[in-house]
């Protein structure tokens, strides 16, 4: 089999997921070139030691990501580094000529986005996405199958959300994600908004205008030393938004992130509402699709379980269930197929779409701040 060599900036929980990924990449029946892991670059010792003892192919080790991007052998980067270090990174990436999947929000604002995509423009030959793994689900992927069939008819409605609780916990020692600083102003948008874009900006629903509501519940956390220091960052969004359809008819857009959502361990839905028919998935129930039956003037909400049908084969028995490193596996399956060439029915989110999400957070903040509807 086919490899490409990888190298990965940054070493958190997402790295060492693309590194599981990769080592289960027998997992697959699809034939699709293999990512082999041969540097990483981290500013944190510790996790050098983690990769040295998991990842087998791994050869190089730096603290400075610039000595990683200097490697001929490197191919392909994956960069998964905080939000203040995008701009910098990932351009470097780039002029290295290296193919990237980043993460989100790709840049901390609107204008380090717009540095990205400029770098990106002079070097039209590199492949490069944003990683989104939530789409992936089989119950989910029938759900868009269904869109891209136009079973539904006149859309009313689309609610797509990521919320999960872990910051009710006020004595949850801060960290980069809660300061804006490196998080950015977007706060929680700019943490978990891509996820809920993914698919309404696939499927063409772009939203033109937006009223947001923005909510900071908690001023400051524990620094882990004994002391307080400012939490700065929206915990909550709630963003509504003007939309159309495949039809150019007008439909509300609901989008809603947040890091405070009682009940919510970690909750990524979505919901369509049609004339002819509706359909939702949360992964609260990853193995259920849930779609609308017709009796006449009457509907009744039907529940399938789906089992394990993933979009790239695998090796796994369709009654099983299937799981969040599932569909970890699934995006870097999609990632290497389309960088291969080969037509994927659902591929990873694009630097182009990161340009209308940033258009949508920086319209939300303005429509927080006016108390307003703002353009898109």
């Amino acid at each position: 089999m086919k490899t490409v060599k990888f190298g990965v900036i940054g070493s958190g929980l997402m790295a060492r997921e693309f590194a599981s990924a990769a080592a289960r990449w027998c997992h697959l029946n699809a034939g699709i070139s293999r990512p082999e892991i041969v540097a990483l670059a981290s500013p944190n010792p510790a996790h050098h030691a983690w990769f040295g003892q998991n990842v087998p192919s791994l050869k190089h080790t730096f603290t400075d990501y610039r000595r990683l991007l200097e490697l001929d052998e490197v191919e392909a980067v994956y960069a998964a580094v905080p939000h203040v270090l995008h701009e910098q990174v990932y351009t470097d990436a780039l002029r290295a000529g290296k193919h990237l999947m980043g993460e989100k929000p790709f840049g901390m604002d609107k204008a380090q986005n717009g540095a990205i995509m400029a770098e990106l423009a002079k070097r039209p030959e590199l492949f490069v996405r944003c990683a989104s793994e939530f789409p992936y689900f089989p119950a989910m992927q029938i759900l868009i199958k269904w869109i891209t069939e136009k079973r539904f008819g006149r859309i009313l409605e689309i609610r797509s959300g990521f919320c999960h609780a872990s910051d009710l916990d006020v004595t949850k020692p801060i960290n980069w994600k809660r300061q804006a600083a490196a998080n950015g102003e977007y706060g929680c948008m700019g943490d978990l908004g891509i996820h809920t874009q993914h698919v309404p900006f696939r499927m063409g629903f772009r939203p033109e205008k937006v009223f947001a509501k923005l909510s900071k519940y908690v001023t400051e956390r524990p620094d882990g030393k004994g002391g307080m220091v400012p939490c700065d960052t929206w915990d909550n969004a709630v963003l509504i938004c003007d939309a159309k359809d495949q039809g150019g008819n007008p439909f509300p857009l609901y989008m809603e992130t947040k890091r405070m959502a009682p009940g919510c361990t970690d909750n990524w839905y979505f919901e369509i509402y049609g004339l002819e028919c509706s359909a939702k998935f949360t992964t609260q129930k990853p193995n259920v699709f849930s779609y609308t039956a017709s009796w006449g003037k009457e509907q009744a909400w039907a529940d399938i379980n789906i089992g394990y049908k993933p979009m790239v084969p695998a090796i796994t028995g369709p009654i099983f269930e299937f799981g969040f490193t599932d569909a970890i596996l699934q995006m870097w399956a999609a990632f290497m197929a389309e960088f291969e060439g080969k037509e994927v029915f659902f591929p990873c989110f694009t630097p182009q779409e990161t340009v209308l999400s940033h258009r949508v957070y920086t319209a939300a903040l303005e429509s927080h701040k006016l108390g307003s509807v703002a353009a898109v």
